[in-house]
Parts: C-alpha cells; sequence; structure tokens
C-alpha cells in the first residue's frame, strides 16, 4: 500500500485536480489495489485529523503537495472494554512528511494528522485494507487518552 500510495503522490496531474477548500479538508474516493479502500486528501492550513485510529485496518499514506506532520503513540491500545488510559511516559513520536514522504502503519496505529502550515494547503494519498469497517476518535489531555466517538462508514458520506 505504501508503494500505491507513493505511485499516486507522485502523479501531479490527479493530485493538482483535487479541489482545495480554504477552510476544510477536501478529499477523493481512489480504487486502491487488492481490495483496499484508497483517498486522496486536500488539507487547509491549520487543519488535523485529531487522535483516532482506523478501526483494525492497516495502511499507509504519502504526502503529495505541502508538509504534514504525523503525531503517534508507540503503544498498543486495547481494542474494547476502556473510556480512558493513562499513557506511560516516552510513548509519543512525531514526524514531518515532506513530498513523497510517507510511513505504513499496522492495525493498531493510533495517531493524529495535522497541516501545521500557516498559509499552504498540503495533499496526502491514504490507503487502507481492509477497507475501514470504522474509526475510533480519541481526545488528549497530557498522558490521558479518552475513547470519545465510534464513526462508521455510512457516517462519512
Amino acid at each position: 500500500m505504501l508503494a500505491f500510495a507513493r505511485r499516486v503522490a507522485a502523479d501531479t496531474a490527479l493530485v493538482s485536480a483535487l479541489p482545495l477548500d480554504p477552510e476544510g479538508r477536501t478529499w477523493l474516493r481512489l480504487d486502491g489495489p487488492g481490495g483496499s479502500e484508497a483517498w486522496l486528501i486536500g488539507w487547509p492550513p491549520g487543519t488535523g485529523t485529531g487522535w483516532h485510529d482506523h478501526g483494525g485496518s492497516h495502511g499507509a499514506f504519502v504526502t503529495a503537495a505541502g508538509e504534514l506532520v504525523e503525531q503517534s503513540l508507540a503503544v498498543q491500545l486495547p481494542t474494547e472494554g476502556w473510556k480512558t488510559l493513562e499513557l506511560a511516559d516516552g510513548v509519543d513520536r512525531e514526524r514531518r512528511l515532506a513530498p513523497g514522504r510517507g510511513r505504513a502503519f499496522g492495525s493498531h496505529h493510533v495517531h493524529q494528522v495535522l497541516n501545521t502550515s500557516a498559509d499552504r494547503h498540503a495533499v496526502s494519498v491514504h490507503a487502507y485494507f481492509p477497507p475501514l469497517p470504522l474509526m475510533r476518535r480519541y481526545s488528549r489531555s497530557g498522558p490521558l487518552l479518552r475513547l470519545e466517538q465510534v464513526e462508521r462508514p455510512e457516517e462519512w458520506a
């Protein structure tokens, strides 16, 4: 999936065809390889996803334009039966992803993706397998991570 995301991110005609909104993220669903789900996403300056996971899917993403920051947790969280967790010291990771840079991740990956630029859009390519069954959204206050919401695909239409 990472190789697929890199190929799509290098397709300048496709990337430049994505409509960009000054206030909200925009997206275009793509045909991913081998039954995966894929998206081209536009990120206005100062926007981000908030903390989330991908409901047990593994995936990859690559920055196609601009720069994105990924903040992630180097810990496997339990998937059920909790509302609040206290995170240990040293689990935070941060990556800056310039155009062409990306990463693959496993099925228990918790992160947030941010466009920290004050004046420049970013565009990225994301792929997930199996297609996202759900996304769990979290809030974070210092070492406390709290499960806030579970979203299903029918809510993203």
